[in-house]
């Protein structure tokens, strides 16, 4: 385990020990900045690739300090014996009960468990926010919707990000999940701005499938 992150994590739990009850880890997960802070999780170039080798799907570049802590909470949640649904279960927990910024780690963390597809719903319903933080920690620098979302959900994720002005290249696994449906939606996309007098994103070729 990276120092930088035992840290984090000592920091969050504490002397807490996992129970039955789901109730420490919601405390913890609420008040980790209170403990670790809210800044840049600052890795070194050696703890990056250690973190990349270990989880390709998760994009640590943006993280923070509090993300890593509450990524770190679930994952000690997890190694506590509470896995497949009973992990589900208490993963949703925090997902539902956090706040705007709480959901953000949760939303960075989510490709990082054996259950994620269980959380499909969820992260289909994350990118209907209007919370544009909220969107991006799922959106972007994450490997999970490329992964698990169907069709008609990604194009109008990629499609939101180019309404909101959010670098399409941010989107990992992009070019492997171009489809003709999302070529159309994008030409339409610049049709109506073009009609309308307004620039169209410079980089819309990413999102069209034989323009790339």
């Amino acid at each position: 385990m990276l120092t930088v992150v035992e840290r984090v994590l000592a920091a969050a739990l504490g002397p807490k020990r996992w129970d039955g009850s789901n109730a420490p880890l919601l405390v913890a997960y609420a008040t980790a900045p209170q403990h670790v802070g809210r800044e840049a999780l600052a890795l070194s170039p050696a703890e990056l690739d250690e973190l990349r080798a270990a989880a390709p799907d998760v994009g640590f570049e943006r993280w923070t300090r509090d993300d890593a802590a509450r990524a770190l909470l679930l994952i000690a949640r997890r190694n506590s014996g509470r896995t497949g649904d009973a992990f589900v279960t208490d993963a949703l927990e925090c997902f539902e009960q956090g706040d705007a910024r709480e959901q953000q780690s949760w939303l960075r963390a989510v490709a990082l468990w054996p259950e994620a597809k269980a959380f499909l719903p969820n992260a289909i319903d994350a990118c209907r926010t209007n919370i544009i933080p909220v969107f991006e920690a799922l959106a972007c620098e994450n490997a999970y919707p490329a992964a698990h979302f169907p069709d008609r959900n990604f194009n109008q994720m990629v499609l939101k990000a180019m309404f909101n002005s959010i670098a399409l290249a941010r989107i990992v696994g992009l070019p492997g999940r171009l489809n003709a449906e999302l070529s159309r939606m994008a030409r339409d996309y610049a049709a109506e701005r073009t009609a309308a007098g307004r620039t169209v994103p410079p980089d819309i070729n990413l999102a069209l499938k034989d323009e790339r």
